[in-house]
């Protein structure tokens, strides 16, 4: 099974494109490291207060998916309002 998680970011702080990426680089740094997904940046638009991340693994249990990928939000919704972001919407998906 593959579980693909996409966080849909709102980055009300962010005053120019150096803010935004510092913001998007520290979540994904986090949360790669912390739960040795991959994580990507998906659309690079020239928005500075909007950005969408993507994560992603793999495993054979469907369950242990689920469990890993709400985890994984819940960080992330700690690690962007820290850095005066929020997380808009998120969208899971299952492959396999």
């Amino acid at each position: 099974m593959i579980a693909f998680l996409t966080l849909e970011l709102h980055i009300e702080a962010a005053q120019s494109l150096k803010d935004r990426r510092q913001v998007v680089r520290s979540v994904k740094d986090r949360l790669r490291a912390g739960f040795n997904v991959s994580v990507a940046e998906l659309d690079s638009t020239g928005l500075w207060n909007r950005a969408t991340i993507g994560v992603v693994s793999v495993s054979d249990s469907r369950d242990y998916l689920d469990g890993l990928m709400k985890k994984i939000e819940r960080q992330a919704v700690r690690i962007a309002n820290n850095h005066g972001a929020d997380v808009a919407d998120s969208f899971l998906e299952f492959f396999g």
